[in-house]
């Protein structure tokens, strides 16, 4: 019987990297404000906004039970 670790071929390691080296090469910034991540379009109706808060709350409800 073989394995499937044998017939899999071997993916080159990744070196670490730095966190602050993965911010300096994609070139984020710190946030300013926390209107930075506003995002007013996220939902396209108050229907759609009301949909999901509910299924957070009933998430989170069924984790306590």
């Amino acid at each position: 019987m073989t394995s499937n670790a044998e017939s899999l071929p071997e993916l080159p390691s990744a070196a670490h990297v730095s966190a602050e080296e993965l911010v300096r090469r994609q070139g984020a910034r710190p946030i300013a404000s926390v209107t930075d991540m506003a995002r007013p379009d996220l939902f396209e109706t108050d229907a759609e906004l009301d949909e999901f808060l509910a299924e957070i709350y009933a998430a989170r409800r069924a984790d306590v039970s």
